[in-house]
């Protein structure tokens, strides 16, 4: 597998012959998270699925920012401690991404975790000349790493207007950030500097190296961490180790809505608990790997919509391939392998998740088109099933299974339909049909025969 590198700007190669530790920054717990939030967190859930499926061994960070500003001021706006904040928003995090059938990370460390390692990060630095000590706490030294700049392409100049720079005017630079903010207020811990509390990109350094080491494979996130999150990142981490940080720097691109940026101030800014309530999550991961992953993607109802009528004939293959029967057996095992291949080539050559969709919704018009012309054999059933369940499984998306029980009374209960239609009892047959619509339940009919398929409820459908 080949990434493009945000560093260097070059296709870099995964090595796989190891365990591939990954680092993905997390969000800052102090509101819920958005529809943003989701395309990034899908897209390197997919990533870390398909190395997986390949067998490969995957160490996977992610981290809580769980104290800032931002949280620190919601507190005070609803009379909580900043722990209450950090928490529920935690907790509402799990719900939101367990909703979207992301597999958990190996790890979710917090920064409040790890005040001993990031005091200790930040004594080395101190030690390296690389940072020091002011009346307000301690700044990492810009201009002791001549690299400044290298991730996002800017010179010092164009950083110094473009950044979010601390007023202080003991700092010896204004590009200087802060990795210890000294306050009396809490949460706060002590330091050999004073009581205060970390800065916000000193905590990933410190965290990312304690978890993965000083030389890991990949770190991700946003596009927007790029300047100044992901450069300070790696100025103060090899500052400190005199060796590279990441080998491979994967940023995800932006969400907008029907084209402006997400805002709180506008109100566009979409909850993932709205969207799952609304559309689901199969329709979400669909959305999410749409485009290629570093490309900015546009939220709007008709795409949402174009990807529901996708869905919708994935659900049909699925319940074609569950009830059929057919005596006739088309050959197509080198069509199925031709798409595997495609799927996979997609996902290495820079994880183009566009172009692997494009292979499994080719691999179920397939199956939908042998379905409708009674050519859906048992041998090739089986060999279709067997590749959509892959292809599902490292794209994320479920669809529920029946049981045995289940499938018994509906197809009871189709039956009983069909024999009042026969014996004319229509208002009989209304009612079994009335039910099966409450159980989701749609018919398909095809020459020989009627089949059954279950429907996802998708409130934005009504």
């Amino acid at each position: 597998m080949k990434i493009q590198d945000t560093l260097s700007k070059v296709d870099q190669e995964v090595d796989t012959s190891k365990v591939v530790k990954i680092y993905l920054c997390g969000v800052t717990v102090y509101d819920e998270s958005h529809i943003g939030h989701a395309r990034t967190i899908i897209v390197f859930d997919v990533l870390r699925k398909y190395l997986e499926s390949k067998g490969i061994e995957i160490e996977f960070i992610q981290n809580f920012t769980d104290v800032d500003d931002k949280i620190i001021n919601r507190a005070s706006l609803e009379n909580k401690t900043a722990e209450q904040i950090s928490s529920k928003y935690i907790e509402n995090y799990f719900t939101d991404f367990d909703g979207l059938n992301v597999k958990r990370a190996t790890n979710y460390p917090k920064a409040t975790e790890h005040i001993e390692d990031i005091i200790e990060f930040i004594k080395k630095l101190i030690e390296k000349e690389s940072a020091y000590s002011t009346k307000n706490g301690v700044y990492f030294s810009v201009s002791k790493f001549s690299d400044y700049g290298k991730l996002s392409k800017k010179k010092i100049d164009e950083l110094q207007s473009g950044a979010r720079i601390e007023v202080d005017e003991e700092k010896k630079d204004p590009l200087d950030f802060a990795v210890w903010k000294l306050s009396d207020v809490e949460p706060l811990w002590d330091s050999p500097w004073g009581k205060g509390r970390p800065g916000w990109h000193i905590e990933c350094s410190a965290m990312s190296i304690k978890y993965l080491g000083e030389n890991f494979d990949i770190h991700g996130g946003g596009r927007d961490l790029i300047f100044p999150h992901h450069e300070n990142e790696i100025a103060q981490s090899e500052s400190c180790t005199g060796s590279q940080f990441a080998k491979i720097w994967m940023h995800v691109g932006m969400v907008t809505i029907e084209g402006e940026k997400m805002s709180k101030s506008i109100g566009n800014v979409k909850s993932i608990k709205h969207v799952i309530e609304n559309w689901g999550s199969n329709i979400i991961r669909l959305f999410c790997l749409s485009g290629h992953y570093s490309k900015p993607i546009d939220y709007s109802e008709e795409l949402l919509k174009e990807n529901l009528i996708k869905w919708r004939q994935v659900e049909t293959c699925h319940f074609e391939l569950i009830h059929a029967n057919s005596e006739n057996n088309e050959s197509i095992d080198e069509l199925i392998k031709k798409i595997a291949i495609d799927f996979d080539n997609a996902l290495e050559d820079d994880f183009n998740t566009h172009l692997a969709l494009s292979a499994f919704f080719q691999l179920v018009k397939e199956s939908n088109r042998l379905a409708a012309d009674e050519k859906l054999g048992k041998e090739n059933t089986l060999i279709i099933k067997t590749e959509l369940k892959r292809m599902r499984e490292i794209l994320g998306l479920s669809i529920p299974e029946i049981s045995e029980n289940e499938k018994n009374e509906i197809d009871e209960l189709i039956k009983n339909r069909e024999k009042a239609r026969i014996e004319k009892k229509y208002e009989e047959a209304d009612k079994i049909r009335d039910k099966l619509n409450e159980m989701n339940i749609e018919l398909i009919d095809h020459k020989e025969k009627t089949i059954w398929m279950r429907k996802e409820k998708i409130k934005a459908e009504k």
